[in-house]
C-alpha cells in the first residue's frame, strides 16, 4: 500500500513540475537547462579524475565544453524555439536573416570598417566600398548581392550605368565632346541636322524608357542630339 501512496506522490510531483515548467519562458528554461548540463558534466568529469578514470573524464569534459561554447548537445539545441519562420545564415563579413512569412531580408556587417552597421543604413558609396572589400570572399559577396536584389531592385544596372558615366566623364577632359556625341548617334562628324534627327529617332525607338529601354541611354542620346543641333 505504501508503494502505491509513494507512486501517487511521485506522479503528483511530476505533474506539478510539468505545470510549473509550462509557465516558464521557453528561452529562459533552455538557457537554465544548458548551464545545468554544463555544470553536471563538469562535476562528473572532476569526479572521474579523482576516481582515476581519465578516459571518461575527458569525454565528460569535452561534452561540457562543447555545450558551453556551441549551445548544442549532438542534434539537440539549447537555443530555444525559433523566432517565427526565420532562416539565419552567416559568413565571414555578413549575417543575414530571411523572414519566410514576409519575405523581408535583413543584413548586418560583422567585420571590417563597417562592422556593426545595418545594410539598410549604408549609402551608395558605402555599399560600393563594402562590395570592393568583400569581393575576395565569395560567400559574403553572394549574401550581399542577395540582400541588394531583395532591397535595392535594379542596383546592378544602376551601378554599371553610373560607372560607365564616370568613365565617360574622366575621358571628357581629353576627348572632344562633339566627337563623342557623333559616336553616340553613330554618325560621322559634319552630319546634317536632318541626319542627326533621323539617327536620334531610330535610336530612341529601341531604348526609350516607355518601351522598356534604359532611361540612362535615352538621356545620353538626347544629350548628344541637343549638343550637335546647338552647333
Amino acid at each position: 500500500m505504501s508503494y502505491v501512496f509513494l507512486g501517487a506522490l511521485a506522479l503528483l510531483a511530476i505533474l506539478a513540475i510539468y505545470q510549473f515548467l509550462r509557465g516558464v519562458d521557453r528561452g529562459l528554461l533552455m538557457t537554465c537547462l544548458r548551464w545545468l548540463v554544463v555544470g553536471v558534466a563538469g562535476l562528473a568529469a572532476a569526479f572521474m579524475i579523482f576516481a582515476r578514470r581519465i578516459d571518461i573524464a575527458l569525454i565528460l569534459g569535452a561534452t561540457a565544453i562543447s555545450v558551453w561554447r556551441t549551445g548544442r548537445l549532438g542534434p539537440f539545441s539549447f537555443d530555444g524555439p525559433p523566432e517565427g519562420n526565420i532562416s539565419k545564415v552567416q559568413s565571414r563579413y555578413l549575417a543575414m536573416e530571411l523572414d519566410h512569412d514576409t519575405g523581408a531580408v535583413e543584413g548586418r556587417v560583422l567585420s571590417g570598417p563597417f562592422a556593426g552597421a545595418d545594410l539598410m543604413d549604408l549609402g551608395e558609396n558605402e555599399t560600393r566600398a563594402l562590395i570592393a572589400e568583400i569581393e575576395a570572399d565569395p560567400d559574403s559577396l553572394h549574401l550581399l548581392e542577395s540582400w541588394l536584389d531583395a532591397n535595392r531592385a535594379g542596383w546592378r544596372e544602376y551601378f554599371a550605368e553610373t560607372e560607365r558615366d564616370n568613365q565617360h566623364g574622366e575621358r571628357a577632359g581629353a576627348a572632344d565632346p562633339l566627337a563623342e556625341a557623333y559616336e553616340v548617334l553613330g554618325l560621322k562628324p559634319g552630319a546634317s541636322d536632318e541626319a542627326i534627327r533621323a539617327a536620334h529617332r531610330e535610336l530612341m525607338k529601341a531604348v526609350h524608357p516607355d518601351h522598356g529601354g534604359s532611361s540612362y541611354l535615352a538621356a545620353k542620346i538626347n544629350q548628344a542630339r541637343d549638343l550637335l543641333l546647338s552647333q
